[in-house]
Formats: C-alpha cells, structure tokens, sequence
C-alpha cells in the first residue's frame, strides 16, 4: 500500500487555487471607469454631431426663411354647411331658386346668393344678400361689382330710374348705351347702414323694362329673413319691412313705368 501523502492531487492546495483566480479590486475599479467613460464620450460626440447636423440645415434653410412672405388671405369660400339665412316667399309650392349659394369672408362678412335660370339654362335673374363685418363699409364698392355681375357684357352702367319696394327705394341700372330689349338687363342696389346690408342683383325676365321693374320689386317684396342669428337689428329691420309689403299681382306704377320711374326723360331722373 501507497503512503497517504503520494495519493494526494496536485490541484487540491487551496492556497495554490486563491492565487491563481483572485483579481485585484484596484484592477477592476479601473476597468469600470474606463468602460463609463468611453460611453460618456460617445454621447458627448454623439451630441455634438446632432447639434452640428441642427446648424447646418438651419443655415441651409436660412435664405428661404429671410425671403418668405406671408400669404395673402384667400377670398371668398363656400360656406358648405351654412343654414339659409333668407328666402323669397314662393307664389306657388313648385317655386325656388335654382342655386342657393353662402359665402364668407376671412376678413368677415357673408353673401348669401340666389340665381335663377330660365329656358336652355339662360342665366334669368340674380339676389345677392352682402352682410360686411362690424357694419363696415370701408373700400365697398358695390355699383363696381354689380357691374362684373350684370349678364349681357357692356363696360359701365347707367341710372334707369328707381322703385319702390317694402325696403324702400331702390336704384336701378342698365348697361350703357342699351336700348329696351331682350339684352337690357336690369340691375339693382339698396345699401343700408343700420344694420349694415346691401342687397343687389339683377333681372333678365321679361320682354321689355318696365316688364324688369316689375320682376325685381316683387322679388324684393317677396325676400324674407329666416334666421336672424344674433343680429337684433337686422330682425327689426325685416320686421319693419314685411307690413309694406304689397302683392306681385298687383298693377302699380312700378309696372306701368310712369312719370316718376320712366328713364326716358332725364328731367325726370334720379331718386326720389
């Protein structure tokens, strides 16, 4: 038998083992501080790139920034899911406009538009409601747009003359130079500045003017309010104006053209 001490491994001594696996705490606290500060310069490096990245498309974006202008204000929009405001009271259960359009303005304002067309889609008459913002009338000119308005070309309008309807008086115009026929369209304007409102148009319907001055006060006189929102005054001034209201079949001077809306005599022109 082999003595104890010849049976015992080499690997066994664990003062041998201690020393050969133990690593210095000061050598592992050195290698934790590198590997922080490694990762410390990267994201110091990491941000000064994204900031660089930052400068350089801002000075690229620089010159189109110094050279934009602020866009103008679109104009006049449709105004879809607007309520009706007015409508004309019907002399039968058929009767309506053909179009019904609103429009607003983003510097404030609204036009309600009623057109009409006759045989072959002929344009046959036009209502326009303006209602500016606030009451101003400053830089209105509507005679100039009723002139854009106005079928049957022509550069200008003339006077021809004036009638009565539940708003009042009512100034008409034609195109200049144009004799009483199938072209001369009527134009007309009412401007009121308490509530601000203007109501303008014109009319092709009928054979001859005095035929128009008829069509266009009993166009008027049939223009009611539906919703006044909440503008008292515009609720009283239709209120005042519908006990002057008169019937479209009526035979008055308006249709007959005498003395006092006849265009014919410039002695006699002018409103009243």
């Amino acid at each position: 038998m082999w003595p104890a001490h010849f049976m015992r491994p080499f690997g066994a001594d664990p003062a041998s083992s201690s020393l050969s696996t133990k690593i210095h705490p000061a050598l592992t606290s050195f290698a934790d501080e590198a590997c922080a500060t490694v990762a410390r310069l990267f994201a110091y490096v990491g941000t000064l790139a994204f900031l660089a990245i930052l400068v350089v498309h801002f000075w690229r974006q620089l010159p189109q920034i110094a050279d934009h202008k602020v866009a103008p204000k679109p104009g006049w929009t449709v105004a879809g899911r607007a309520q009706p405001a007015f409508a004309l009271s019907a002399l039968d259960r058929d009767e309506k406009s053909d179009t019904y359009t609103i429009l607003r303005h983003p510097d404030g304002g609204r036009k309600e538009i009623l057109r009409w067309l006759g045989a072959g889609d002929r344009p046959l008459a036009e209502l326009e409601i303006y209602r500016p913002d606030h009451g101003a009338f400053a830089g209105q000119q509507p005679a100039a747009d009723l002139v854009a308005r106005i079928p049957s070309g022509g550069t200008g309008l003339e006077p021809a003359g004036v009638i009565d309807s539940k708003f009042g008086t009512i100034s008409l115009f034609r195109r200049e130079n144009t004799k009483d026929g199938a072209g001369a369209c009527l134009g007309f304007l009412k401007t009121q500045h308490d509530p601000a409102l203007i109501i303008s148009g014109w009319s092709c319907e009928g054979d001859g003017l005095p035929a128009r001055r008829k069509a266009i006060a009993c166009m008027l006189d049939r223009l009611m309010l539906l919703n006044a929102g909440n503008e008292s005054k515009l609720a009283d001034f239709f209120a005042h104006a519908e006990p002057k209201r008169r019937s479209c079949r009526a035979a008055d001077s308006t249709a007959t053209g005498d003395w006092i809306t006849d265009t014919n005599d410039p002695h006699l022109r002018g409103a009243l």
